[in-house]
C-alpha cells in the first residue's frame, strides 16, 4: 500500500511561470495555465494524464476547465500563503488512498499588475472586520507590527536583527536573474529606508510581483517510469495547523502555535531530526517571520534566532542555508508566496538552483497563512527515505 509519507509520493514536475516580476500582459488564470504547462512539460506528462487539481484563488474547476482537465479529485483549500503546502499534503493523501493518480497543484497571482483580480472589500460582519480592521489593522504590515514588537521585546532583540534578515536574504538574490531585488544592501541602509509601519522599513517588507508556479505529484512507483523519474523529489513528512484568524487573539503574540504543531508533525511523520535538515525555506513575507520559524520549529532556542542569522548561519557556507532564492523579501512575492518556497526546495534537491547548496538531501519548507492564522510544513528529499 502506498504511504503518503516516507517517500511514497513524488514531485515529478515543478516549474514557475516563464517570467516573474511584472507581467501586465498576463491574467491570473493565464499565469496558472502557463505555470501548469511548464510543470507538466517538466514532468513529461500532459493535461490528459492529470486526474486531480488543487489550487487557491480561482476555483479548482476554473483551472481544470481552462486546461481541459476532467478531474476526479479537487482541492480548493485557501488558508493564505501556505495553501500550497497543504495542497501537497492533501494530494499525497489522495494519491495514497487511490482517489487520484496524478495531481496538478497550480498557483498564479497578478499581485503587482492586478490583471484579472477581483477587488478586495473588507467584510464588516467578519471577526477581523469587527475587531481589527475597524481599528486600522487593514494590511499585513500594520497587522504584523504588534507581534513583531512583542517578539523583539521579550527576547531583548532590536530592529537591527530584522535588518540582518533582510541582508541575509538579499545575499542569495544578488546573482539570481529572476530576483526582483538584487542590489546589495547593508543593515544601516535597511534601517534608514522609507518607514512603512514601525518597526518595518520598506526592505523589511516583501516585494509585490506577478507570477506563479505549479507542481505535479504522483506515486513514487509511477514516478520511476516517467522521463522525470531520475529528478523526482519525495515527500518524507508534512504537517498543517491553525490557531485563529485574528492576530489580536493569538495565545502568545511572540510565538505561533501553528508553527509548533505543524512542524512537530512534519518532523515526526518524516522520521528525521533537525540535524538531518540541509536546507530551509522559511516563508518570509516580513523580516520577523523567519525568526519566529527558526525558534518555533526548534532549529534554535528561544531568543537565539536573531544572532543565529546575524552570525551568518543562513547565508552561503552557513550551517542552515535559508531562503536560497532570495525569499519573499528579494526574489518574488505575488501575495501568496508558498508555491515559490516549494519550487526552490525542489530546485535545490535536484541540484538545479541558481545558488546551489552542496549536498542537499533534505529540505524543510515552512509556510504561514494570513497573519499568523495557519501553517503548513513539508519535508522533502531527493531520496525515498
Amino acid at each position: 500500500m502506498t504511504s503518503m509519507h516516507r517517500g511514497g509520493i513524488a514531485v515529478v514536475g515543478a516549474a514557475e511561470t516563464t517570467g516573474i516580476g511584472v507581467r501586465p500582459e498576463m491574467s491570473v488564470l493565464g499565469l496558472h495555465a502557463e505555470a501548469a504547462r511548464n510543470a507538466l512539460a517538466d514532468a513529461g506528462l500532459t493535461a490528459a494524464d492529470v486526474d486531480g487539481v488543487a489550487t487557491a484563488g480561482p476555483l479548482a474547476m476554473e483551472v481544470s476547465h481552462h486546461l481541459g482537465i476532467e478531474p476526479r479529485w479537487l482541492d480548493g483549500t485557501l488558508v493564505g500563503g501556505c495553501s500550497f503546502m497543504l495542497h501537497v499534503r492533501h494530494a499525497a493523501a489522495a494519491i495514497a488512498a487511490g482517489a487520484a493518480d496524478v495531481v496538478l497543484v497550480t498557483h498564479g497571482e497578478s499581485g503587482r499588475s492586478r490583471v484579472g483580480v477581483a477587488p478586495w472589500a473588507p467584510d464588516p460582519a467578519s471577526a477581523s472586520g469587527q475587531f481589527e480592521t475597524v481599528y486600522g489593522a487593514q494590511a499585513p504590515y500594520s497587522t504584523f507590527t504588534l507581534p513583531a514588537l512583542r517578539f523583539l521585546h521579550e527576547r531583548g532583540m532590536t530592529r537591527e536583527h530584522l535588518a540582518q534578515v533582510v541582508v541575509a536574504q538579499r545575499s542569495w538574490a544578488l546573482n539570481n536573474p529572476r530576483a526582483f531585488r538584487r542590489k546589495p544592501v547593508t543593515v544601516e541602509e535597511v534601517l534608514a529606508g522609507p518607514p512603512i509601519a514601525y518597526p518595518f522599513t520598506r526592505d523589511m517588507c516583501c516585494v509585490v510581483t506577478d507570477g506563479g508556479g505549479a507542481l505535479v505529484l504522483t506515486s513514487a512507483e509511477r514516478a520511476k517510469d516517467l522521463p522525470s523519474g531520475d529528478r523526482a523529489v519525495y515527500l518524507l513528512g508534512s504537517g498543517e495547523a491553525a490557531e485563529g484568524p485574528l492576530v489580536s487573539q493569538m495565545a502568545d503574540p511572540g510565538s505561533f502555535a501553528a508553527f509548533r504543531r505543524a512542524g512537530e508533525e512534519a518532523f515526526r511523520t518524516a522520521g528525521i531530526t533537525h540535524a538531518d535538515v540541509d536546507h530551509f525555506m522559511a516563508y518570509d513575507a516580513f523580516a520577523h517571520v523567519p525568526l519566529y520559524m527558526l525558534e518555533d520549529l526548534g532549529f534554535v532556542g528561544r531568543g537565539e534566532s536573531g544572532d543565529f542569522v546575524a552570525e551568518g548561519n543562513t547565508v552561503k557556507g552557513g550551517s542552515l542555508p535559508m531562503n536560497t532564492n532570495g525569499g519573499g523579501l528579494s526574489y518574488t512575492h505575488t501575495g501568496m508566496y508558498g508555491m515559490f518556497a516549494i519550487q526552490e526546495a525542489v530546485r535545490q534537491l535536484r541540484g538545479e538552483a541558481v545558488e546551489q547548496v552542496q549536498d542537499v538531501d533534505v529540505s524543510f519548507v515552512q509556510g504561514v497563512g494570513m497573519f499568523f492564522a495557519a501553517a503548513g510544513s513539508l519535508v522533502l528529499s531527493r531520496h525515498r527515505g
